[in-house]
């Protein structure tokens, strides 16, 4: 698809009210309308925030936790999450940043510490590849950092069931204070 119709694609969506509010407004009561690259890294932070959350508060003795033989362990999820992430950036970065693969080893990051770490600075260098685009690069990369950020949110909640499966209630379903 070409630049202009990601624009267009985009205001459209935004216009009539497809994109979540939070994406579209700086807040509730319809205060200054986002850029797109602004309404990404919302949502690539948010769901960043999310997988964070999860990562920290799931115990470590459950990290090699998985709901059936055939699906990834917990940590195993987050470490391709971060992976993936690494994907995109280091592709529209023309940098190497991160582990060189899709799913890191498992060997390779050894603790819940070392697993959060590398997931939370996956989701810090999407955010300063974000910033360093700009709207004219996200514009141009759209629909990667659209597909990267539903990635994320499918593996949240796939790390939801893993929760539910547990017994747990995940954090964002938990009362706030």
């Amino acid at each position: 698809m070409s630049r202009v119709a990601h624009v267009i694609v985009l205001f459209v969506l935004l216009g009539f009210g497809f994109l979540p509010r939070t994406l579209a407004q700086d807040d509730a009561s319809g205060g200054k309308a986002k850029t797109p690259s602004q309404a990404v890294l919302a949502n690539w932070n948010d769901i960043g925030r999310k997988l964070l959350d999860m990562a920290s508060d799931w115990s470590e003795d459950r990290y090699s936790y998985r709901l059936t033989p055939e699906v990834r362990t917990f940590q195993q999820v987050l470490l391709h999450v971060a992976g993936s992430n690494y994907d995109l950036v280091n592709h529209l970065s023309g940098k190497h940043l991160g582990d060189d693969a899709n799913d890191p080893s498992v060997a390779s990051y050894k603790t819940k510490e070392q697993t959060i770490a590398f997931l939370k600075k996956s989701i810090e260098d999407g955010e300063a590849e974000i910033k360093r685009e700009g709207d004219s690069g996200i514009m141009t990369h759209l629909s990667g950092w659209i597909g990267y950020t539903e990635h994320m949110g499918e593996h949240y909640g796939l790390l939801v069931a893993y929760y539910r499966a547990n017994g747990i209630v995940p954090p964002e379903s938990r009362p706030r204070k």
